[in-house]
């Protein structure tokens, strides 16, 4: 069912752009996403659509504003069980499991995160990210394990969204990255962008993609005799791209244990710890975690902080280091 409204554009706002006519008149939406429903085709003007958010409206304009996307294809629920950490009725907590991706694409349609929402909660979600993202405000990769927050109404996924521009959530991970990023701690800001050689990977530039920001501590330095040096590494994003904390660590010199995309491809060792190479071989994916998550209630406006576990791939290899070290 779609949900659409429509106006009729009076003599005062003659002469402005789209986007913030909209802004005004929409209320519990924010201009940021606005501006993507007008990019997705989801506004007509006098039925003619539009993706310009600066076009310039007229008087006695018509304005249609859609906020479902054309169901292309059928999003079936699925029974996946779900560790909810929090839960009320704006807003819930999950810990994402490594493995799983968080809302369908290419050649996944059934096994996502959106999936297992639709069967717990059918409709009753946000829909402002359209039929494939149902309640969805933000990612992490598919094998990155951790939490997210996930809107049951537009009100509240407009809220979370503007916390999400104007960089006030925190969002803090840990890692494990080969050897030792110099300096320990710093502040990693660049530009990212598609890589040229290969599309589904992205790469730092000089001169065009997204501002991304990195805000690194090193943890801990291990360094274990027929053990390569590693770091355990704590990354509080400012912003949120791609593949950000993967890419701002090859950028360093350094990469996760078991990113096979950033990483090093087949590593060889000339000696090495038989139980960390288990270990290290069992390792489903990168040794990254999103651990912790910080932002205001999007209706209370009180300060939420929420902790998540290590999965446990993650937590053998780093509790042996520790055993190691000790």
């Amino acid at each position: 069912m779609n949900n659409t409204i429509k106006f009729s554009v009076d003599r005062e706002n003659n002469g402005k752009r789209l986007d913030v006519f909209l802004a005004g008149n929409i209320k519990k939406l924010t201009r940021s996403f606005l501006k993507k429903l007008i990019e997705n085709k989801q506004v007509k003007l006098n039925n003619k659509v539009l993706e310009l958010p600066s076009a310039k409206i007229k008087f006695k304009d018509l304005i249609i504003v859609n906020f479902i996307e054309n169901n292309d294809r059928q999003i079936l629920p699925k029974k996946i069980d779900l560790d909810i950490i929090y839960e009320d009725k704006d807003i819930l907590v999950i810990n994402k499991p490594k493995g799983m991706v968080v809302h369908p694409g290419a050649g996944n349609y059934e096994n996502t995160l959106v999936n297992a929402l639709l069967y717990k909660y059918k409709r009753n979600l946000s829909n402002i990210n359209g039929f494939l993202r149902p309640g969805i405000i933000h990612r992490i990769d598919k094998e990155t394990s951790g939490l997210l927050v996930i809107a049951k109404n537009n009100l509240a996924h407009a809220n979370l969204g503007e916390q999400f521009s104007r960089h006030t959530i925190k969002r803090k991970y840990l890692c494990l990255s080969w050897g030792v990023v110099r300096p320990l701690n710093g502040k990693i800001s660049t530009l990212i962008t598609r890589d040229k050689k290969n599309r589904q990977l992205m790469s730092v530039s000089d001169i065009s993609g997204k501002k991304a920001i990195t805000n690194y501590k090193t943890v801990r330095v291990f360094n274990i005799k027929n053990i390569p040096k590693i770091s355990l590494l704590e990354c509080e994003l400012e912003t949120g791209r791609t593949h950000q904390i993967r890419v701002h660590l090859k950028y360093k010199g350094s990469s996760l244990l078991g990113d096979k995309q950033y990483g090093k491809k087949n590593i060889k060792f000339k000696k090495i710890n038989n139980n960390f190479f288990i270990k290290l071989n069992e390792l489903s994916g990168q040794a990254l975690h999103a651990k912790t998550l910080e932002f205001s209630h999007p209706k209370t406006k009180k300060w939420m902080k929420f902790n998540s576990d290590l999965p446990n791939g993650f937590k053998k290899i780093l509790d042996l280091l520790e055993n190691l070290t000790d």
